[in-house]
């Protein structure tokens, strides 16, 4: 079982879903692309204390964050 995990100002959101499922992927798919047009950024878990960014959806990976980009002033 796959997972999304949603960064935002309330805490995290998790969504699961069955990358072997076409109708569970797509709407993962979705999810990535409607938040990633927003502004986020998204990074893959590649294995203990190694993630890398990515910028377009990955239907193999385990664990996917999403997290909305840092402003600072």
């Amino acid at each position: 079982m796959a997972v999304q995990i949603v960064m935002d100002h309330t805490g995290d959101s998790r969504h699961f879903f069955d990358n072997s499922n076409a109708e569970a992927l797509a709407e993962a798919e979705r999810l990535f692309l409607q938040f990633t047009r927003k502004g986020y950024t998204a990074a893959v878990r590649k294995g203990p204390g190694e993630v890398t960014r990515i910028t377009r959806f990955d239907p193999v990976a385990e664990e996917t964050l999403l997290f909305p980009r840092l402003v600072g002033g």
